[in-house]
């Protein structure tokens, strides 16, 4: 190799490693530990900067979406940018609000969501930051619920996600899965959300199932007309119902008593 081009490849080299460090040095990576046939989409939310007076107008390209398409490619970590210049106006990330999302069927709209968030602020109250381990991750904890209920004639099952925040040690919270970080908390570091499923599922209005030693039967009510069919204390008349594949069932979730 001429000393020519041995400096253009070291040239290239330390360019490179230059990029490389600006990129890792305005960006944090959000990934996400989530239970099997579970995913997410988020979109990272920018304003302009503290001390800037300038406008995006109509706030155009000052949201970045990541997984949109979850069900047909879906990446678990995504790198996001602390900060952009959209329209000369210079911006910093004020939140990434986060959908955890699950198929439950195979048709299209046997899918069900819920919302967790991360929000970026200059300066917080130091109970509320959370705290980074040495290898530069910080890590917040949820756990999701599926509540099932019945709709239409043929009292299909549908079924609703619930996302609750939890403690590391898996104890339940009042609000959905959320984290707090101040900017400079941020470059080069990792955010993980972490998602546990609850192992039992429960229904999603009260009094229109029936505890039973195996399960859960839907009361009848006035008729499959009666799309509310509330039990008001009768334990003895039930209905069948269909599962999202169309099978036939007297009980919840095995189907057959």
């Amino acid at each position: 190799m001429t000393r020519t081009a041995l400096r253009m490849v070291l040239a290239t080299c330390i360019a490179l490693t230059a990029a490389c460090s600006a990129d890792s040095s305005d960006t944090f990576t959000f990934t996400a530990d989530l239970p099997p046939e579970f995913a997410y989409k988020a979109i990272a939310i920018y304003v302009p900067a503290d001390g800037e007076t300038c406008t995006v107008p109509g706030g155009k390209n000052t949201q970045v979406p990541y997984n949109l398409h979850w069900r047909t490619e879906y990446e678990p970590d995504s790198k996001i940018a602390l900060h952009r210049t959209v329209s000369g106006c210079p911006l910093v990330v004020r939140k990434v609000r986060i959908e955890i999302s699950s198929a439950y069927g195979k048709d299209w709209g046997d899918i069900s969501s819920d919302n967790a968030s991360v929000l970026i602020r200059s300066e917080l109250e130091d109970h509320f930051i959370e705290r980074f381990d040495s290898a530069g991750v910080s890590t917040f904890y949820g756990q999701c619920q599926w509540r099932f209920r019945t709709v239409g004639l043929n009292r299909r099952i549908v079924k609703l996600l619930m996302c609750k925040d939890t403690d590391a040690q898996g104890n339940l919270e009042r609000y959905q899965p959320s984290a707090a970080y101040t900017l400079d908390q941020l470059p080069g570091k990792t955010v993980k959300m972490q998602i546990k499923l609850a192992a039992e599922e429960l229904p999603a209005i009260g009094d229109t199932w029936v505890k039973v030693p195996n399960g859960w039967k839907r009361c009848m009510g006035e008729g499959f007309e009666d799309q509310d069919a509330y039990c008001f204390g009768n334990h003895k008349d039930f209905s069948g119902f269909q599962m999202p594949d169309g099978q036939k069932c007297t009980i919840y979730p095995g189907c057959k008593e």
